[in-house]
Formats: C-alpha cells, structure tokens, sequence
C-alpha cells in the first residue's frame, strides 16, 4: 500500500513509519523541513506546511493517511500561549490535511487520526467507553472535541475516519513513564496526588500495533479508545515500578506542590479516567501487553 503520514518523525510517528516499512508499504512523510534527500527505498519525505508546497502532487494514489501531527501536549507548562499553540497546531494541520484530500482525484479508503482520551474528563468512579460523552468541559476536552470534529470533514469525500483516542503511552524514554521513573530512581519516589485516581495505559508497542489493526479492519470507524484491558489506580502504578527496580515507595508528592509546579498541565497525573477499549475488545485485537505488570517488567528490564 501506498501511505502517507504526519507526525511521522515524532515519538509515535517514528515507530509506525517503521512498522509500516517492515510490512512492505510505501510510506510517505509529511515534514516542514525539506528533506527529500533522506528519502530512500520505500521511504519518502514530502514537504508541506510552507510556502509553494504541494504535497498532494506527490500523494495521488495514496491508499491511506495517517494523521499524527500537533503539539505535545505534555512538553511545556500551560501558559495561554501555549494552549493556543495545542489547540492551533492541530486544527491548522488538520485543515490542511483536508484540503489535501480533496484535491487528490483518487480518495484514499481511510484517514486514521490521532486522538486522545482527553475526550472524556476526569472521573474516579466513571467507566468511559467510545459510547461516553465527556464528563466535564475543560481545556483537554474542549481541543479533542474540536480536534475529532475537523478531522470528520473527510467523511464527507467517503473517505472512512478512524480517532484513535490515546490513553497514557508507556516508553521509558518518553512521556509520562519517563517523568514518572526519575524520582523513583533516585530513591524519592510515592504517590503522585491522593494516589487514587485511575491510570488508562498502554504500552508503545500495542499501540503501534492498534495503528496498524485498525488500517486493515475496514469495519472500525469513528472513535475508538488505544489503552490497555486493565486501568490500574496512580499508587498501583508506582508500587510497581518501585519494585521493579528495587526502589522504596513512599515519599508522596502533595497535590497543591504539583499544581504549583505544573499549573494547570497537573491534571495530567493528578485526575483520573477508566477507560476501556470496547471497539479493540470487540474487534478481537490482541494485546501483547494486557497488564500494568507485563509492561513495566518488559519496558523496564530492557534499561
């Protein structure tokens, strides 16, 4: 198959375009830079996003198109600038994707787009499936609202959509797990908040994997939630960790010190959602990684 992506030089994009090229697809990446040059073999990299470039000479006949690109949401404090930037940065690349789409006189089967369960807001005793309405109304759920709906327009080219709603991707060098691991390294380590609040994961490699899945099962469309089979409470988390790498658990960080350190941004670990995968249940997807034990003890024993 012929597929494009953005995002595909990022954290998760990275990985896929590689999964991708191991099955034997031809894979075509969006960048702001120009780096046709580094283009090789089945790998391509197309110029977008700047003046007089137009990708969509180079992506007649696509199959499909990947949509990751926007900015992290996790990378920097939540000043007013930068929640402008998270939401504008997805908004302004999903417009262009779709502008893309519609000049291409062949209309790939499918537009797969990253997403998050940001979606649902926070709850510690709500259980959210793709079927929930979100809980609250806050800055999360207010960008994937908005950022879900731009993507629906392909809809309207018959183009099938999928919103892959991201849970908390586990990889030791990116991340939650990565901010997660350093006080428990250095012996000062414990619970982040109350230690209660639910924590939807998933492991990097299922994800890449649901990416995949969800490209050749041509009956999954709309929403449809990337964690793993069994949410596990922030304490359980950490415990887990600790032992692992034989550490002690039990120094708690306070929520009122996280919100001033954070701000904001600190309802990423401090509030809670359950979420469960029904459309990847259902779908007989099947997990590498279905418990918060396999997939530390895999991710962190391999340091």
């Amino acid at each position: 198959m012929k597929i494009a992506i953005t995002g595909g030089t990022g954290f998760i994009g990275k990985k896929l375009v590689q999964a991708l090229l191991d099955e034997g697809h031809s894979v075509y990446v969006l960048t702001r830079s120009d780096r046709s040059n580094d283009s090789q073999g089945n790998l391509h990299y197309i110029q977008w996003l700047q003046n007089h470039s137009y990708p969509e000479k180079e992506l007649e006949g696509i199959d499909a198109f990947y949509h990751l690109a926007g900015e992290s949401i996790g990378a920097k404090r939540w000043t007013e600038e930068q929640k402008e930037k998270i939401l504008e940065s997805r908004l302004s690349t999903t417009n262009e994707v779709i502008r893309i789409l519609t000049e291409l006189e062949k209309k790939p089967s499918a537009l797969i787009c990253a997403s998050a369960i940001g979606y649902y807001g926070h709850s510690d005793h709500e259980v959210f499936t793709e079927e929930s309405t979100p809980s609250q109304e806050n800055f999360l759920t207010t960008v994937v609202k908005q950022w879900e709906e731009s993507t629906q327009r392909a809809e309207e080219l018959g183009i099938r959509v999928v919103s892959c709603r991201l849970g908390i991707v586990l990889h030791p060098e990116e991340g939650a797990l990565k901010k997660i691991l350093l006080p428990i390294r250095f012996f000062i380590g414990g619970p982040l908040g109350k230690g209660t609040q639910w924590m939807s994961w998933i492991h990097i490699e299922d994800v890449i994997r649901l990416f995949v899945f969800v490209l050749k099962d041509l009956t999954i469309s709309g929403p449809i939630n990337f964690t793993a089979p069994e949410p596990v409470k922030m304490k359980t988390f950490g415990k887990e960790i600790a032992q692992i790498l034989n550490r002690p658990f039990w120094l708690p960080a306070p929520s009122f010190a996280l919100k001033i350190a954070l701000g904001e941004m600190s309802t990423l670990v401090l509030d809670g959602q359950k979420v469960m995968a029904n459309k990847a249940f259902s779908s007989d997807f099947s997990y590498k990684y279905t418990t918060v034990s396999e997939a530390l003890n895999d991710l962190l024993t391999k340091q």
